[in-house]
């Protein structure tokens, strides 16, 4: 009977350590779901170069006038445009003239329609006198560059066609000289130039909001002061929007990242222990 018991424990250890990988799917969708449904509020800590980022904005007067770019592809939304929405929070709270712009054809110019109209809905902002969408024009260095002397000869029309003459916003918004703060929210390198030309020659001020794994490139550029703050993947959108106190999908996406971490960490913890377990009962490497 003591061993028909022990041969049942030995059976369940052995299951442990060879779970159903199906079953460990079925965990991470509902971990991932809860902090959809019910909010969970994992603790995230505020970065010093996200702390800088705003407090940079902070301090641009109000009614200032920021371009913010949509530099990044639908491949990088979740950890984009959360940094986009947060970033349009701050500015229209603060009643920031907004000029967009995009250096991505594929995808930018309808990405940034879509997410500054939506949120300056929240502040009753109207087209053409408290924002403004550039659109895409190709060969980003000469865009950039092109800017400095003149917006308006880059840029003849926005987004949608429209004479830049016609629209009261760009009035008297010659080049950079009347831009306060360049918001640069990008997935790719274009940040460098944004850094190399427009900082550097321009000195007009940048901030960054990239992807995770673009970050650790651009600390250096903070740390020098080319980069008044920068926000990292979504763990820095994530940062903003509580800096601003708009926590949406960025906080969300936070939580459910975190939730399936300890997760991981409790199923690796229970393989490995099922492992040794069975090895024990079953008396190998004894």
């Amino acid at each position: 009977m003591i061993e028909a018991n022990n041969e049942m424990k030995t059976i369940n250890w052995n299951k442990l350590a060879s779970l159903d990988r199906r079953w460990i799917y079925l965990s991470v969708a509902i971990t991932v779901t809860i902090p959809i449904i019910v909010p969970v509020h994992t603790p995230i800590g505020i970065t010093p170069e996200a702390q800088q980022l705003y407090d940079t904005v902070e301090a641009i007067p109000d009614g200032s006038t920021v371009m913010l770019t949509f530099d990044y592809y639908a491949s990088a939304l979740p950890e984009t445009e959360p940094a986009s929405r947060a970033a349009l929070h701050h500015l229209f709270r603060k009643n920031c003239k907004v000029l967009t712009m995009t250096t991505i054809p594929l995808g930018g110019p309808s990405i940034s329609e879509r997410v500054t109209r939506d949120v300056a809905k929240d502040y009753n902002k109207v087209y053409g006198v408290d924002f403004v969408n550039l659109g895409f024009k190709p060969n980003y260095v000469a865009v950039l560059s092109g800017m400095g002397s003149s917006i308006k000869a880059i840029y003849p029309a926005d987004n949608s066609g429209t004479p830049l003459e016609q629209l009261p916003m760009m009035d008297g918004i010659n080049n950079y000289d009347e831009i306060d703060f360049i918001f640069v929210v990008s997935d790719n390198a274009i940040v460098d130039y944004w850094i190399s030309i427009v900082n550097a020659q321009f000195h007009t001020p940048v901030g960054a909001a990239v992807t995770a794994v673009s970050a650790p490139k651009y600390f250096p550029f903070v740390a020098s002061k080319q980069l008044q703050g920068l926000l990292g993947g979504m763990k820095g959108a994530a940062e903003y929007e509580i800096l601003v106190g708009k926590s949406a999908s960025a906080v969300k996406g936070m939580d459910a990242q975190s939730l399936v971490h300890f997760l991981i960490i409790a199923m690796v913890i229970m393989g490995n222990v099922g492992y040794f377990m069975s090895r024990k009962k079953s008396g190998v490497g004894r």
